[in-house]
């Protein structure tokens, strides 16, 4: 009983520690209109590690934040104490059902790194293998858990404060956030991604994955292969106009990560969604190795979109990292990725727009021309500024501010998609400025619609086009038959719409409405009056006549009240 009345007061001091924070720095309204993000960052840094780590995995969200919220939350640092080593051995042992001296033929007490959730060390398999061995900080479910439900709480108690002018829903984006970060914190989720990923992936190219070494792991502990090297941030340094050499192993890394990225998408429909520098590593390799490698045909048949091949590789490698945030498509998504890629090498407004469309849940009623006027104009500016320039963030996050205003939202798998596209863009852009994504990806898109329509000899979108146009003018013949036979039977239906008709209707109606209200009461008013000119002939009469009058004038307050109530709404929506 005392136990629980602790607990309870621990929690009540930390739900007033958590609200006056979001006061001192003005969270719900900053956070409401996506302004000054600085105040956002110390907040979160303040409240400590669960709320940092919100803040990480939110600025890799731009469907829910703006680009210089995405900036800003970038830069925060866990800086998170490491647990002694008995704690360590505690955690493995209640995890694994071992102790580490029985898993490890060495182990270091000290960890190289430490962050919110746990802290890695350095160890040595019993049979001679170098691994790193992450460990839960304890009791870190228990507090990630508590403080989601207080921060619920307390932004239950703060939601009245005035907002201003509302750009984003918190409700919403921290069911996002908690969802992710509960995932996260099971460990297994993450080590059965790096097995996944690592047969999808190891060995293709100079591409190598980590193993996990999944029977030694635990939803608190998880075991991967060490692999030597750093960050390909390394690499980033200003070469020397002459230095021709450095520029070109820097195109060949950066057209490799883009290859491979590519084959994630469309081939294994399984894609590492943070490929951040931090988490690629550059390392010294095996020269002239021969090892078969994976490759994307721009010549492929209709089956498969990879082959093997023997090539000589270079003597370096790229490693990727940390899998504790991954994406997966279904094939149906695959190609609708397949034909935004195309639609925006075209630069066809319509087409644009309609593959936009195949990659969105409709959540009320959509006026497609409208939209794709809207749409048309907003990317008029970044795409007269060529694919390579375009700043995807940016783009990104105002293309979803678009569609919700247009009653669509953008499937969460294509953000985190274009959210990981944006971000590797951004690596290999300093890795090779002259790259484009967006070119890379042409081919693979082509390629993969390819194999979905069956055509083994197309090689390029213009032909699909006019496999797509032939399929209809073979049905043509039939449907201008069907058309006569309906339109000589009298069965024929002209409808016309025109942007804004709902509304335009609703407008027309209401007035209607009104209209006979007012004649209602008009004719009220002059009964009334009647009856109680004529009241003399008994008091009833008048009676009934006063009560007229009264029905008239309150009816005449309510539909006034009504009015300024519906101009008052229609001014705030409009702010919005």
């Amino acid at each position: 009983m005392a136990k629980q009345q602790d607990e309870a007061v621990k929690k009540s001091a930390r739900l007033r520690e958590i609200m006056a924070v979001m006061r001192k720095y003005h969270f719900i309204s900053n956070f409401h209109r996506q302004k000054d993000p600085a105040a956002i960052c110390a907040a979160l840094q303040e409240l400590g590690p669960t709320f940092i780590k919100l803040g990480q995995i939110l600025s890799t969200r731009p469907d829910l934040v703006s680009p210089d919220y995405i900036t800003a939350l970038r830069k925060l640092q866990d800086q998170v104490k490491a647990d002694p080593f008995s704690s360590v051995a505690a955690t493995f042992e209640a995890a694994t059902g071992k102790t580490i001296d029985q898993s490890f033929a060495s182990f270091d007490h000290q960890p190289f790194a430490s962050a919110s959730i746990g802290q890695v060390h350095h160890a040595t398999r019993l049979d001679g293998t170098p691994v790193v061995v992450k460990v839960q900080h304890p009791a870190v479910t228990q507090l990630v858990n508590t403080d989601l439900a207080l921060l619920r709480q307390a932004i239950k108690l703060l939601k009245y404060v005035p907002t201003g002018k509302m750009v984003v829903d918190l409700d919403k984006t921290l069911d996002e956030l908690s969802k992710s970060l509960l995932s996260e914190i099971n460990t297994l989720n993450e080590a059965h991604n790096g097995v996944e990923f690592y047969r999808l992936n190891n060995g293709d190219g100079i591409i190598q994955v980590p193993k996990v070494y999944l029977a030694d792991c635990a939803p608190q502990v998880l075991v991967n292969e060490a692999m030597p090297g750093e960050s390909i941030r390394s690499l980033f340094k200003a070469k020397t106009a002459g230095d021709a050499a450095a520029t070109e192993h820097n195109r060949y890394l950066a057209q490799a990560l883009v290859r491979n990225f590519m084959k994630q998408v469309f081939v294994d429909h399984f894609f590492h969604a943070d490929p951040h520098p931090g988490n690629i590593l550059f390392a010294q390799g095996q020269p002239g190795v021969r090892q078969t490698t994976k490759h994307f045909d721009k010549q492929l048949g209709t089956h498969e979109l990879t082959v093997e091949r023997q090539e000589e590789l270079p003597p370096y490698r790229l490693i990727y990292l940390d899998f504790g945030m991954m994406g997966r498509l279904t094939p149906v998504m695959a190609d609708g990725i397949a034909e935004v890629v195309l639609a925006l090498t075209s630069k066809n407004n319509h087409r644009i727009a309609h593959a936009i469309l195949g990659i969105c849940n409709q959540t009320g009623e959509l006026n497609e021309t409208r939209f794709t006027k809207q749409l048309a104009a907003f990317l008029q500016p970044y795409l007269a500024e060529g694919l390579g320039q375009i700043d995807f963030a940016n783009m990104l996050y105002r293309i979803i501010q678009l569609c919700q205003n247009n009653h669509l939202q953008i499937k969460p798998e294509v953000t985190l998609l274009v959210k990981a596209f944006g971000t590797l863009e951004s690596t290999v852009a300093k890795l090779d400025p002259n790259i484009s994504m967006m070119a890379v990806a042409r081919p693979f898109g082509i390629a993969y619609l390819k194999r979905k329509l069956r055509a083994r000899d197309l090689v390029d979108d213009g032909v699909l086009k006019s496999l797509a146009t032939l399929e209809s003018v073979s049905q043509l013949p039939e449907r201008v038959a069907t058309a006569l036979e309906t339109f000589n039977n009298g069965d024929i239906e002209v409808k016309l719409r025109y942007e804004d008709q709902n509304r335009l209707l609703k407008q027309v109606e209401r007035i209607t409405n009104r209209f006979l209200v007012v004649i209602i009461l008009a004719a009220v008013i002059m009964g009334s009056s009647l009856l109680v000119e004529n009241s003399t002939a008994h008091p009833h009469i008048y009676r009934l006549g006063v009560t007229g009058y009264a029905i008239a004038i309150a009816v005449i307050v309510i539909l006034v009240i009504s009015e300024v109530i519906h101009r008052i709404r229609h001014w705030q929506n409009r702010q919005k």
